[in-house]
């Protein structure tokens, strides 16, 4: 197993309607996604809230990892952008790594820079177009301080929530001469923190009472993933002792209620499925896992509870003209309907025209390059497709 042993990833699982009490949300066959341009492996992958850019870093190999993003085209496919400019670490051996924002683009990750000088090794910024500003370092109780070396605790995985209020942590116990544990760590295990201020977070005082039955004394706990609701929780957990990963899902009925008990989403000994994430609508589910020549690639599966939607953006083809556009861009979708959204993204994920569908929409004011036109359903993507302006 790859050192994305020191940085795990999680999910969390999704609610798909209003019902009585929660059930396990279940899964259809995998599918490979395509990230075209993208030439090494991608781990830890993370959805934005608006569906429309994916965030992965490059293999945890104890080298330097980055982070990096992808824009979507659809549900399988993306096009590699590049760096996700602002959090690069120079410094050699570094790590920067496993991607969360909320809606209002407050962007999350976590760095070894400067570690253990300074324990509080989980970072945030704003993300726009690319580019993440107003870094800083996240405080907060959350952090165990205890650094004995060879042996060191630090924040392995965190997601923020949807709303931006309240962060899911695992904390991961290290052996750093890897004598005793290897490269894994020798304990990992979740917590909740609530939001007090712009960068603090305070560890909820009945964290250990909601997750009691994820935190499992007999596995790694890690790498956390919370649905828009709050109300299913996804993560990874290994067995101790073993190299096989398993992808969970628990939920609960209430949002003052503990999660219930674990059930098994994914499991594929030998490639070590991992991190998954999910779309607003809870319709998508992405992770990462080794392929047959073992490198780390993204994949996906559709929900089950979304029956007849599957890749509907491709059963109902979206068909734009001409192409390149340079006043007038004529669109043919099978599907339309005036309730819809007509979004136009730059390739740097930046939304340069929002507006209620059309059949013909004037792109003159737009500067030359490439561009993606997406057709929404409130949270639900239609279709998509790319377009040049010259």
């Amino acid at each position: 197993m790859k050192a994305k042993s020191i940085f795990f990833a999680c999910l969390i699982t999704a609610h798909y309607g209003i019902v009585v009490s929660q059930t396990i949300p279940s899964f259809g066959p995998e599918k490979r996604v395509n990230v075209i341009g993208l030439s090494f492996d991608a781990m830890e992958p993370f959805l934005s809230p608006d569906g429309t850019i994916l965030f992965f870093n490059s293999l945890n190999s104890g080298g330097n990892t980055n982070l990096y993003y992808a824009s979507m085209v659809n549900d399988t496919t993306f096009i590699f952008e590049g760096l996700v400019n602002g959090t690069y670490d120079p410094s050699p051996n570094h790590l920067d790594a496993v991607p969360s924002m909320d809606s209002l683009n407050n962007f999350y990750w976590v760095s070894t820079r400067n570690y253990p000088t300074q324990m509080e090794n989980l970072h945030m910024g704003t993300f726009w177009a690319g580019d993440v500003s107003n870094i800083k370092r996240v405080y907060g109780n959350m952090y165990n301080y205890t650094f004995n070396y060879p042996f060191g605790w630090l924040i392995m995985d965190a997601a923020i929530n949807h709303q931006g209020d309240q962060l899911y942590y695992c904390n991961a116990w290290f052996d750093f001469s890897q004598s005793t544990c290897g490269q894994m760590p020798c304990e990992a295990t979740l917590g909740i923190a609530q939001k007090t201020n712009d960068s603090t977070f305070s560890k909820l005082p009945n964290s250990d009472a909601l997750l009691s039955l994820v935190n499992d004394t007999n596995y790694l706990v890690y790498a956390p993933h919370l649905s828009k609701n709050g109300r299913e929780l996804y993560y990874t957990r290994l067995e101790k002792g073993t190299f096989n990963t398993e992808i969970c899902a628990t939920v609960r009925n209430n949002l003052s209620d503990a999660f219930g008990v674990p059930t098994l989403i994914h499991s594929n000994n030998g490639f070590a499925p991992e991190a998954p994430t999910l779309s607003a609508d809870m319709r998508l589910l992405y992770y990462h896992q080794k392929d047959a020549s073992n490198r780390y690639r993204l994949f996906m599966r559709y929900n089950n509870a979304f029956t007849g939607v599957e890749d509907e953006g491709l059963k109902k083809p979206l068909e734009v003209y001409p192409n390149p556009a340079a006043k007038f861009l004529h669109i043919d979708f099978p599907a339309a309907n005036e309730s819809y959204q007509l979004i136009i993204y730059s390739t740097q994920g930046k939304k340069a025209m929002s507006i209620p569908f059309k059949t013909q929409v004037d792109v003159s004011g737009l500067s030359p390059g490439t561009y993606y036109l997406s057709i929404y359903d409130k949270d639900r993507l239609l279709g998509a497709k790319t377009f040049n302006k010259p």
